[in-house]
């Protein structure tokens, strides 16, 4: 029969066959929810995908979909049910997978960057000890899942979804390494932290009698060994001077300029944020180390009851000959002083 001209101006031909009615559906679906709502029975029918808006027609293309794990069953509360779209790509996912292995993988999939307990999961699923194991090892061999360590509960057993990185919550946040607090991590990060503030609160003025620097192309070897020798001299014994910033000062280094420090400093691949080191000056601040100022947006370092700033603690890094030598910037390669060359590192190892 030939087509009338009401057939050609219908927005919405019918499917002439059940595969094409369902991919019709899933298409309306997906262009209409976006992937995290729950829509219902009545939300589809506006879609006029269905003929006659049939309730059985209806039905047979949302069981296929969920067979084919394009729609995802959700229990909104009490006896009615929703669906959510699933997209191609993850619909892949389920097709291999058995009924308990799917199911396993949904209340993975649906915990998110928190994950969820081993525990939790058998009483969700109802399923026997054995059996979730076996679903856990399969899905963790498809790479679809992985286990994770909590700072909080460490013996507890966790998944997550394979391609997720867990919550600050979950992991401790960057100063935790497999649910473990890394201790030297964060006391490097305080010696550094404190370092830049301290040199930004206090004006340090030269040491008496520092020889003038020459140019680096004028100064020999010799020279640069003495202009070292004599500026450890007097900086020792002027370190303590300390000239205090005036009042209404504002250079003081704030939140954000901390953070943006350490992490131009590279000492490791953790990007550190602005609550990270928030959590490192409030221990400074509880030990009395550094201050709030400038209405709790700037930093200032303390003076020590000895009148000084600190400066003379020893570390890993001051202990080194390039950590507190006066002439570090003279320091470069074919320099009067550089690394190749060095022979303060005889005597520090020596």
């Amino acid at each position: 029969m030939a087509a009338t001209a009401d057939d050609a101006l219908d927005p919405h031909p019918t499917p002439s066959s059940p595969k094409e009615l369902c991919n019709a559906l899933y298409a309306s679906c997906a262009s209409r929810f976006k992937p995290d709502v729950v829509f219902h029975q009545e939300d589809i029918w506006p879609l006029k995908i269905i003929p006659n808006d049939s309730l059985p027609e209806l039905l047979k293309c949302i069981n296929r979909l969920m067979q084919d794990g394009l729609l995802k069953l959700h229990h909104a509360g009490g006896s009615r049910a929703g669906w959510k779209v699933v997209s191609r790509e993850n619909a892949k996912k389920y097709q291999n997978l058995t009924i308990e292995e799917a199911l396993v993988y949904s209340y993975v999939e649906s915990s998110g960057r928190e994950g969820i307990w081993t525990r939790t999961i058998r009483s969700r699923t109802n399923l026997h000890q054995t059996t979730m194991n076996r679903c856990l090892k399969v899905l963790e061999s498809k790479i679809l899942i992985k286990p994770i360590q909590s700072a909080k509960f460490p013996k507890r057993k966790i998944y997550i979804l394979a391609h997720l990185q867990p919550s600050d919550d979950v992991t401790g946040g960057a100063f935790f390494t497999d649910g473990t607090l890394d201790d030297e991590f964060v006391n490097q990060l305080c010696f550094f932290a404190e370092r830049y503030v301290l040199a930004r609160s206090w004006y340090h003025p030269p040491a008496k009698g520092s020889s003038k620097r020459k140019g680096k192309s004028n100064l020999s070897a010799e020279e640069a060994d003495e202009l070292r020798t004599q500026e450890f001299r007097a900086g020792e014994k002027d370190r303590s001077v300390m000239i205090p910033m005036p009042a209404g000062y504002t250079g003081y280094p704030t939140l954000s300029e901390i953070t943006k420090h350490l992490n131009g400093l590279k000492i490791s691949d953790v990007v550190l944020k602005e609550s990270d080191v928030r959590q490192l000056l409030e221990i400074l601040c509880g030990d009395n180390r550094l201050m709030k100022v400038m209405g709790g947006k700037g930093f200032k370092a303390v003076r020590r009851g000895d009148g000084t700033d600190g400066s003379k603690t020893q570390t890993g890094l001051t202990e080194a000959p390039c950590g507190r030598c006066p002439v570090f910037d003279l320091c470069e390669e074919s320099g009067p002083v550089n690394a190749r060359t060095c022979t303060y590192f005889q005597d520090w190892l020596a």
